[in-house]
């Protein structure tokens, strides 16, 4: 599979990939496509996630962005699909979605995805992103 070079950011993401057997992102060679695991608001170096919806929004774009460059891309401008999953889907966090969406995507309107689950993975994360972009 020397097609796929899979990539674990620094601190949290190398923590994951030690500890729960997966990796931040994939790199499909030659090189056209990266597609990320789900990210969301906790700081890439201790993986505490930010307790204010808002802040835990805007630290989960922050790691999708530093995780596609991470894995050799430009980051959210080259995004053009995003999944969010959302414990539960309200109101409030649909809004964060669409301010941190026009925050991160000024030039273009990626593919979204939205959908609702009873949980997620870690303690206290109310949604978690994952993203697909193209490597120019």
């Amino acid at each position: 599979m020397s097609h796929l070079q899979y990539k674990s950011y620094p601190g949290f993401g190398e923590w994951n990939f030690e500890n729960f057997h997966y990796s931040s992102a994939v790199r499909i060679a030659p090189g056209e496509q990266i597609q990320i695991s789900g990210q969301g608001g906790w700081t890439r170096d201790d993986g505490k996630v930010k307790e204010n919806l808002a802040e835990e929004f805007a630290q989960a774009f922050e790691n999708v962005n530093y995780t596609i460059k991470y894995a050799g891309g430009k980051g959210m401008s080259a995004v053009y699909k995003l999944a969010v999953y959302y414990a539960p889907v309200t109101e409030e966090a649909l809004n964060e979605t669409v301010v941190n969406l026009r925050k991160w995507f000024p030039d273009h309107r990626p593919l979204l995805t939205a959908i609702g689950v009873e949980k997620l993975a870690a303690p206290g994360m109310r949604f978690e992103i994952e993203a697909w972009a193209h490597v120019e």
